[in-house]
Formats: structure tokens, sequence, C-alpha cells
């Protein structure tokens, strides 16, 4: 079809549209325009190119349909709310649960770790008490290795003491003899020699008697 120069009214009547609709039309198109004598604005229109169909008008809903739809939003976003609240309350238990776990757990640990310490504490205790022991041992080996040594010394005075009371005892009874011989002789009327050498040999074994005895006497005092 040939080129028509229409003003918007015209275009609006030929397309069946209106004129508003043409202006948009013809903006959206960018169709080539110019103004006549008398200002109105000219559009230079191939009908053929242009597809347009005009849309049927649309039928607004009623007040009451509007309602009914926001009610069914409402509805609808009630649910969707109310499920995640489902799931909320259901972390929130598992969370609870967890959490209530952890607790008894660390209360568990807290326990252990206070029975842990007392061990600890009673085993350092036991250490101590072993080191002690250990040095009151090594006193009595001490003093038991004194105590031996002092036995044998002893032992060993106490069989010499028995060896000079032994020979104490001997020379008593040699003793013995000498003044039964000494009263014999004095008896008999010996000369005054044999009656000296008697004496003196008394008085040596009177003086080996009383040395054996103080020796006896001193072990004894050990």
């Amino acid at each position: 079809m040939p080129i028509e120069i229409l003003t918007y009214a015209a275009l609006g009547g030929r397309l069946n549209i209106s004129p508003q609709a043409a202006r948009s039309l013809s903006r959206r198109l960018r169709l080539p325009r110019c103004l006549s004598d008398d200002g109105k604005a000219l559009l230079s229109v191939d009908l053929a190119e242009i597809r347009h169909r005009s849309r049927p008008p649309r039928r607004r809903p009623s007040s009451s349909t509007l309602v009914a739809a926001e009610i069914e939003t409402l509805k609808a976003e009630v649910a969707r709310l109310e499920t995640a609240a489902a799931d909320y309350r259901a972390d929130c238990e598992r969370e609870r649960e967890r959490a209530d776990r952890l607790a008894a757990e660390l209360l568990q640990a807290a326990a252990e770790t206070a029975a842990a310490r007392e061990a600890t504490a009673r085993l350092e205790t036991l250490k101590a008490e072993i080191v002690r022991l250990e040095a009151a041992a090594a006193d009595r080996r001490a003093d038991c290795e004194r105590e031996r040594e002092r036995a044998d010394r002893l032992a060993a005075e106490l069989l010499q003491a028995t060896a000079e009371t032994t020979a104490a005892q001997e020379a008593a009874a040699r003793l013995e003899d000498e003044i039964a011989t000494v009263r014999t002789a004095g008896q008999t009327g010996g000369s005054i020699d044999g009656r000296g050498q008697a004496a003196r040999r008394l008085g040596h074994l009177a003086a080996s008697i009383v040395q054996a005895d103080r020796k006896a006497r001193a072990l004894s005092f050990v």
C-alpha cells in the first residue's frame, strides 16, 4: 500500500484504536512526523507494514474479587509462614536437644577433670610419701649397719672377755692351789724364801684376777 499522511486520530480510526494509542504506536515504531499548517502532527504511515491489532478492552475486576484474591494470597502467605514456623520449631527442638546433650557431656567432662586432678594430687602425695619412706629406710639401713658393726665388735669383745674370764678362773684355781700349798707349807714350817716366793706368786695371781674382773665388768656395761 502507498504511504499515507494521517493524524493521530485518523490513524487510530484506521487501526480501530484511540488517538492516544496511535501516538504511542507511532513513537514505538518511530514513524516519520511533520506539522501541518494548523499545527497538528501528521504521520507518514504505510498501513501494510503496521502489524498492530487492537487489544480488546480489559475488564477490571470488582472490589469483592480483589478482596477475595487478596484473602487467598494472605492465606497462602499464612500457610507458608506456618510451615516455616513449624520448620523453625523443629530446628529449635533439635538445637535444644543438642545443647542439652552438650551440657551433659560438659558436666561429665568437668567431673572427669576434677577426678583426674584429685587422682593426680593423690599420686603426688604418694610419691612424696614414697620418697620420705625411702629416706627413712636409708636411715634405718645406716642404723642397722652401725648396729651390726657394733654387735660384731661386742661379739668379738665378748669372746675376748670370755677367754679372759676363763683364764681368770684358771688363775683363780691356781691361786687356790697356791694358797693351799702356802697353808700347807706354813703348817709344816717351810723356809722363809719359799714363803716369800709363794706370796709373790699369790700377788701376781690376784692382780691378774682383778684385771680380768674389771674387763668383764666393763664389757657388761657396754
